[in-house]
């Protein structure tokens, strides 16, 4: 912190400042604050007043106010950065989706065109995956995500094959009436799991056998991380497979044979895994799917640990900036980048970056970067 004198002529009343060190321009704040502001912020969920008693402790007062303007001046020229994350998202080969409550003070309380009874708000996350290569966005509204992944997906050049689209069997990841999407479906398997883990206490032996044999299956995913998606896939139906058919006639044969009671929790998780055997089990048919939508829900921790300190947004344009963070931040750190880094860099270049965004993805940023021989 530099502070300049300032003394004022009694005879004239015109005010002289001191001139400022050597190497000290005029600018206020670099690109740097606003950038480790908003990683705080929406990187690690400290709200702008816990943040401002850290600075103030610091002896760098910065006020809460002075933070949030920060954030949303630099957010405009992040936006062409956002644009090309969400143009290149619904291009993927694979797109996990789920989403979570979020609340919203000053919002215009509107049902949407065809909800009449929606009040609700909600952060989607979307993950979307192209070769080694992922991005996430986050995106609160009224809207659930299957709606949300509606709208990305009229970005998708027609050419393209149908993406893998991993969820849970959720309605909510439809969009409105049930209109399926042009996706390949892929249910969560950790998700059906879970219901047999709630009850294991309840049935043992059931639970038991059902959790062991996943088990192994788990184990076979975690043998192909290194492979390429065919051959992964290769691996699962020779590993996997006759493991799952096996899984599969057991679950048939507990209800065929009255061997549980359909009501019952164990009966409840049976069922939903029976219903939706097909889109657990795509893994086994379709290459570079994958066995669950873990990815997604640790993602939208993020989103989660923001709603438990901040507890709400105030402004659905304040929603639209922290989602436009989030989602720089978090596919940052999905391609190993670091998000500080990433934040400075579009913001001091944002010239560069709105002239050509494709160019500066968390994943070839540095050799753009590196490429325009910039002085200094």
């Amino acid at each position: 912190v530099i502070e300049r004198e300032a003394l004022r002529c009694n005879g004239c009343g015109e005010s002289f400042t001191a001139p400022a060190p050597e190497g000290v321009g005029t600018q206020k704040y670099d690109e740097t604050v606003p950038a480790m502001v908003a990683l705080f912020r929406f990187g690690t969920g400290m709200p702008y007043a816990r943040f401002a008693r850290f600075q103030q402790n610091l002896g760098v007062p910065l006020p809460a106010s002075t933070m949030n303007d920060l954030v949303m001046q630099s957010a405009e020229m992040l936006e062409p950065a956002l644009e090309e994350v969400m143009r290149w998202a619904a291009q993927g080969q694979l797109i996990h989706q789920d989403d979570t409550v979020m609340k919203l003070l000053d919002r215009p309380d509107l049902a949407l065109e065809g909800k009449k009874d929606r009040k609700g708000v909600y952060t989607t996350g979307l993950i979307a995956r192209h070769g080694r290569n992922r991005v996430a966005l986050f995106i609160t509204g009224m809207q659930h995500a299957g709606e949300n992944l509606a709208d990305l997906l009229k970005r998708r050049m027609a050419d393209l094959p149908k993406p893998i689209q991993m969820c849970d069997a959720a309605a909510v990841n439809t969009p409105n009436k049930g209109q399926a999407l042009d996706t390949i479906v892929a249910h969560c398997l950790a998700h059906a799991r879970r219901k047999f883990v709630e009850v294991v206490d309840q049935f043992p032996e059931e639970c038991r056998h059902l959790l062991e044999v996943l088990k192994e299956v788990y184990k076979n995913d975690a043998a192909t991380q290194d492979l390429s998606p065919p051959e992964r896939l290769a691996y699962h139906q020779e590993h996997s497979g006759p493991l799952m058919k096996d899984l599969e006639q057991w679950l048939q044969a507990q209800i065929r044979d009255r061997l549980v009671e359909p009501n019952s929790g164990l009966g409840k998780a049976i069922a939903y895994m029976v219903k939706h055997w097909q889109r657990l089990t795509l893994f086994l048919r379709e290459p570079g799917c994958p066995l669950d939508n873990n990815e997604i829900e640790r993602g939208l921790k993020r989103a989660i640990m923001h709603r438990k300190n901040s507890l709400f947004y105030r402004t659905q344009e304040g929603a639209r900036v922290g989602d436009l963070y989030m989602s720089l931040i978090h596919s940052a750190e999905l391609n190993g980048a670091n998000p500080f880094d990433y934040l400075v860099t579009l913001l001091r270049h944002h010239a560069f970056v709105e002239e050509n965004p494709e160019e500066w993805m968390p994943w070839n940023y540095l050799e753009t970067l590196a490429g325009l021989n910039l002085p200094g």
